[in-house]
């Protein structure tokens, strides 16, 4: 297994070094550029803009202007953009054109509401579909089974933003049952307050995924209750329950980790509809303000975090396959 995850991590890093360069790319040599941030339309000069691009290092060769570029990441410099001079300490991920401050400190302050919703609403969606596919295997084809179906597409049917914004005027707006909806901190605000802002993201979150998660897990499960070894346990005397929980479960959980990892990830960039409609100032509305406002070093940072948790989400499923299942064999 360990020469596997070392090939893994080495082809992970390949990924996001060329991820790294499409970034740089899109960002600096595209259509916008750069140095326009700092230099007003209505009294940008021509020796303005050339003074502006010698400041930021624009007029230095790609190559050279790219090393620095990623050179931030392994250690701390300081950073002049548009005449201004701001410490960066590592990793550095740029200065904000916008904000003026390093991009790193700006996204560090919104990373624990990033993860409150990501593991908040991960648990309820992965808990309740598991458990609601578990229900449904087990009395398949019956009236219950078919209830949970329906449910489930009538739930995928609706637009998931749909379905936060209708959750936020009804049960916010109209009858406010969560008027204080938002991140709080549980060190400072304490953990009644932060429960309480974050109940009903992490709700809507779960059911609207919750359905996928059932269908399946209903259907993992019932491939999995036809195998010879489930029917072997059964005629041995074994309780349903532990057929369940020990030989069935077990095995049709692994292709579900599979969507599991991916899904955390992506909430772990940001849930730009989340944040937006109940206000948690995430990632996501991080890197939503910065495209809006062409902060190139923002939505770069963002951008690079984004390819990072995804590439570490596939690499932990991998093994987790073996832990879970131990027919796996990563070689």
């Amino acid at each position: 297994m360990f020469g596997y995850v070392v090939r893994r991590l080495i082809a992970g890093v390949m990924v996001l070094i060329v991820v790294s360069m499409s970034v740089f790319a899109l960002f600096f040599y595209g259509p916008n550029d750069p140095a326009y941030q700092y230099c007003p339309e209505t009294r940008c000069t021509p020796a303005k803009l050339e003074q502006i691009h010698h400041s930021m290092g624009l007029d230095r060769p790609a190559p050279a202007q790219y090393l620095d570029y990623m050179s931030g990441y392994v250690k701390s410099r300081t950073i002049t953009n548009g005449g201004i001079s701001v410490e960066c300490s590592w990793p550095c991920l740029g200065v904000s054109f916008k904000y003026r401050v390093s991009v790193r400190d700006y996204l560090m302050a919104r990373v624990p509401a990033t993860l409150a919703v990501a593991f908040g609403g991960a648990t309820i969606f992965l808990v309740l579909g598991v458990g609601i596919g578990i229900i449904a295997a087990r009395r398949r084809g019956t009236t219950s089974d078919k209830a949970i179906i329906s449910a489930s597409l009538f739930v995928d049917a609706m637009p998931s933003y749909l379905l936060f914004l209708l959750s936020w005027l009804y049960f916010v707006q109209r009858l406010g049952w969560f008027p204080d909806t938002g991140y709080y901190s549980p060190f400072v605000d304490g953990p009644v307050k932060f429960v309480d802002g974050m109940l009903l993201p992490w709700l809507i979150i779960g059911i609207a995924s919750a359905s996928y998660y059932a269908r399946f897990s209903r259907g993992s499960m019932i491939e999995v209750m036809g195998e010879d070894y489930v029917r072997t346990a059964r005629a041995k005397g074994v309780g349903e329950g532990k057929i369940i929980m020990r030989h069935a479960l077990r095995a049709a959980i692994v292709p579900v980790v599979t969507i599991f990892g991916l899904d955390f990830a992506g909430l772990l960039t940001g849930t730009i509809f989340v944040e937006k409609i109940f206000g948690i100032q995430g990632l996501g509305l991080a890197g939503l303000d910065a495209e809006r406002r062409v902060d190139l070093p923002m939505v770069s940072a963002c951008v690079l975090i984004a390819a990072a948790l995804i590439v570490v989400a596939n690499i932990v499923v991998d093994v987790l396959y073996s832990v879970i299942d131990p027919r796996v064999r990563l070689t």
